[in-house]
């Protein structure tokens, strides 16, 4: 399982579409150890480009702290699961919330 967490300055970014870059981290899911870990540079940002830039690099789940219903739409069309709503953490902290089911999420930071 690969999962993607939106970031500016090693943090999670609070708007989605206007992050630095992706940490892309590749799960064990049987283990819930990590594989691997990846920072990419995001692309230049554009409408409906990221959901297929994510599939094309194989991601299956993206947590976020916000994202418009538009673009959790777009990633669910490419079968990636989205999770919003998630603290302002590390990737990470995020990363060991998740996999011990401590994940704190609250409303969607994003309302378009």
């Amino acid at each position: 399982m690969k999962i993607a967490i939106p970031v500016v300055n090693n943090k999670l970014s609070m708007h989605f579409g206007h992050c630095q870059s992706f940490v892309i981290m590749d799960i064990d899911q049987e283990t819930k150890k990590l594989i691997s870990q990846t920072e990419l540079q995001s692309p230049p940002h554009q409408p409906g480009l990221l959901p297929q830039w994510l599939a094309d690099h194989k991601v299956n789940l993206i947590i976020a702290a916000g994202m418009g219903q538009r673009a959790q739409s777009l990633f669910q069309n490419n079968n990636i699961q989205v999770i919003v709503g998630a603290e302002n953490k590390t990737p990470a902290e995020i990363l060991e919330d998740y996999l011990n089911s401590k994940l704190v999420v609250s409303e969607n930071f994003c309302d378009h």
